[in-house]
């Protein structure tokens, strides 16, 4: 299938322009919020999160016999706000740090759900069949009203995040400012973890318990590589989240036994791993020729002074010198490679017998460079 065709069966094969838009709903739900899950170093956050839903999922159908989505994401996003005050308490009353609350909140809660998952499917009444599916998600089976309720509840927590965006921003960047203001930035820090909350429970049933947590960290880590303005990072977070979502559609609608989930997951880590590589800002690839830049450029100012050094010994600051004796003085390789470089600004230019001497333009950029020197000398 080309591209055409994927375009084609996007816009008008229902069954996949369902799933598609319910993936990248979810997708910029949580690029959205897990921006500031990323600014704020709580990646953990939401896997705990995530990780907590199960039960609630579990019990929600135990309590209803109903396996109606809303029934499931309310019991979830009950599961997770009990998490979520478990988590504050015991990080106040108790000496263990956030990160160990967030273990000890996220094996529990989920070995929880996992033990009721089990009771569940060894009762032999057929209508919990399918329950299991919100381990991994199964995007395939969105329905119109589906999407319906995740866009409701997503587009809800976006705006809240537009309404409460300076708080929020107080919160990430400086907690403590924000509270000599007279800001409640406890309130609102369990606004923001509760919006996360919800960001995770749309997702269960399109990627499920286990991966949501990617969804959450993935697009806002991408988007981190890319801008240091916030809202920049936010709207490029949530077009990461959508593209990886609708990708992942598109992509596991093309043979059977591709699970939506796992795609999604694996298509928004390729947009993390060319992020990271290939960030105009922080990439590793640029990092990487600013440094080797940085390094010639220093290479070739060494050996314009050390030209300049050597030539103030003789009467002519001109007068020409070996390589051989640059090299020994620089006591690095690449002296010829600093030469050529020189010769190509018009500093410096060859003689014969292998040997280099500047030019008067070289004399004066080399006098500029050593002058601060000379200053510090005095």
């Amino acid at each position: 299938m080309n591209l055409l065709e994927l375009l084609h069966s996007l816009l008008f094969d229902h069954t996949v322009r369902t799933v598609a838009l319910g993936t990248a709903t979810l997708g910029v739900v949580s690029g959205v919020l897990g921006s500031f899950a990323v600014l704020r170093k709580q990646s953990l956050l939401g896997d705990a999160l995530s990780h907590a839903a199960l039960p609630g999922v579990a019990i929600a159908y135990m309590l209803t016999q109903s396996k109606s989505p809303i029934v499931l994401m309310l019991g979830a996003g009950v599961a997770g706000i009990l998490a979520i005050l478990l988590l504050i308490n015991i990080t106040r009353q108790t000496r263990l740090k956030e990160d160990s609350v967030l273990g000890i909140v996220l094996s529990v809660f989920f070995g929880f759900g996992l033990l009721l998952l089990t009771f569940l499917q060894r009762n032999p009444d057929a209508r919990q069949a399918g329950l299991n599916t919100f381990l991994f998600g199964q995007a395939a089976t969105l329905l119109t009203r589906d999407v319906l309720t995740m866009a409701v509840f997503g587009g809800l927590a976006v705006l809240l995040v537009a309404v409460f965006w300076k708080e929020f921003k107080l919160l990430s960047f400086d907690r403590e400012f924000g509270a000599s203001l007279g800001l409640p930035m406890a309130r609102i820090d369990i606004l923001l973890t509760t919006l996360l909350v919800v960001a995770v429970v749309i997702g269960l049933q399109a990627v499920g318990v286990v991966l949501m947590s990617a969804m959450l960290v993935a697009p806002g880590a991408a988007a981190r590589q890319w801008t240091d303005h916030l809202g920049r990072m936010t709207l490029l977070s949530a077009l990461f989240g959508a593209l990886a979502g609708v990708a992942g559609a598109l992509l596991s609608s093309l043979g059977t036994g591709l699970s939506t989930g796992p795609v999604i997951v694996l298509c928004i880590s390729i947009i993390v791993l060319f992020s990271l590589f290939l960030a105009p800002n922080r990439g590793l690839l640029w990092n990487y020729l600013r440094q080797w830049s940085n390094r010639s450029r220093l290479r070739t100012e060494a050996v314009l002074e050390n030209i300049y050094l050597m030539s103030s010994q003789h009467a002519d600051p001109r007068h020409p010198h070996a390589v051989t004796a640059l090299e020994a003085v620089s006591g690095a390789g690449n002296v010829r490679r600093s030469l050529e470089e020189l010769q190509r600004r018009g500093l410096a230019t060859p003689h014969s017998d292998n040997k280099w001497a500047l030019t008067m333009e070289g004399v004066r950029a080399a006098e500029t460079h050593l002058q601060p020197a000379n200053k510090d000398k005095k």
